[in-house]
């Protein structure tokens, strides 16, 4: 079977060697005679997965050890709102990079003031702001990683002397990040950890101290802490694959390893588009373009149309933008290989030479 070049923003691609692992185990996991979709979060095997999967992110992340891992459901977007609901007691500031931010500051204001500290929408979302407004007596900072409709990325975090809260959803583990600049990081995992169904949240245990108490009980991070993320059953197969993933990763070598990856792939590919005369016209700023999603346009929606529908047919999915900026969009997650970005930049090349 020919596998297609996968592009997709998320879900996206996953390693083929992990894909396979788990097509083994499937219908009978550590000799138990059942797969681990099937299994007890009780049982001792899934609990040895689930111990064995917070040691390998603390591992590869340089977790400090008065940080919590937790795992817990309903996407990036129930983030937005839980992380509000515990640590937005009088005001937040929201750093607005897109569309993402944008959410995350809308659904803060249903438990108090959430307003812009910075924006990036005065040029499209197309680089990330350096000044902040930082208001007295604010909770948190809340900043958005990488955007993934524009393809921005922080180059460097900004420091704040007040908590700091990250979406790191659509790069967390592509490059190495100081957890300690930290106090609550949050990710989804179906961009570089795994499928979706399961968030990693890493948080620091001074902060949850200082979070709401009056919460329904599944709103609580510390529902979460003090049950191991066991209160209720876990995204079992979820985080068996986050697990898969990591032993992928440090089996490459680590976060600094696939990190250089990384940047040799986004090159590839920012490489046509620079050298292209203007025929691909990169949206974000270039130093803070993203390694994980190029974003790009043609001269005209026609002329990305025909691009898109020229890719699909020649393997390449996923290479349209998002359908609320249009364009074209290559999201080059860790497990995406660089195979595939050395085709796309050929067809990107044949495609320019046919059409100039």
């Amino acid at each position: 079977m020919k596998r297609a070049y996968n592009f997709n923003a998320g879900p996206s691609a996953m390693p083929e060697e992990v894909l396979k692992e788990a097509q083994a185990e499937f219908l009978n996991y550590k000799d138990t005679g059942m797969g681990i979709i099937e299994m007890s979060h009780r049982s001792n095997e899934y609990d040895t997965m689930h111990q064995e999967t917070k040691v390998l992110l603390r591992e590869l992340m340089d977790i400090p050890d008065n940080y919590e891992i937790l795992f817990i459901q309903g996407g990036g977007s129930t983030q937005f709102m839980m992380a509000a609901a515990n640590f937005l007691h009088k005001k937040a500031a929201y750093i607005n990079t897109g569309v993402w931010a944008k959410k995350a500051m809308a659904e803060a204001k249903f438990f108090g003031e959430a307003y812009e500290a910075a924006s990036s929408a005065d040029r499209n979302h197309s680089y990330i702001p350096q000044e902040f407004d930082i208001q007295p007596g604010t909770d948190y900072v809340h900043l958005t990683a990488n955007n993934t409709i524009y393809g921005t990325e922080y180059p460097e975090f900004p420091k704040f002397d007040i908590p700091v809260i990250c979406d790191m959803s659509s790069d967390i583990l592509s490059r190495r990040v100081n957890v300690a600049d930290f106090d609550l990081i949050y990710a989804g995992a179906q961009k570089n950890l795994g499928p979706a169904g399961v968030v990693i949240a890493i948080i620091k245990k001074e902060f949850l101290e200082t979070a709401r108490t009056e919460l329904p009980t599944m709103l609580k991070y510390s529902t979460f802490a003090e049950k191991d993320s066991l209160y209720n059953t876990p995204p079992v197969f979820a985080i068996y694959m986050v697990n898969k993933t990591l032993h992928w990763i440090k089996n490459r070598g680590g976060v600094d390893a696939v990190a250089a990856n990384n940047i040799a792939k986004a090159n590839v590919i920012y490489d046509v588009i620079d050298n292209s005369n203007g025929f691909y016209k990169g949206h974000a700023e270039k130093e803070y373009r993203s390694l994980m999603n190029i974003t790009f346009n043609l001269a005209t929606p026609e002329m990305e149309k025909d691009f898109i529908t020229k890719g699909k047919e020649a393997g390449f999915i996923g290479i349209n933008g998002h359908r609320s900026v249009g364009g074209c969009r290559a999201s080059t997650y860790n497990a995406v290989p660089m195979e595939a970005c050395a085709a796309l930049a050929d067809f990107m090349k044949q495609y320019q030479k046919e059409h100039e």
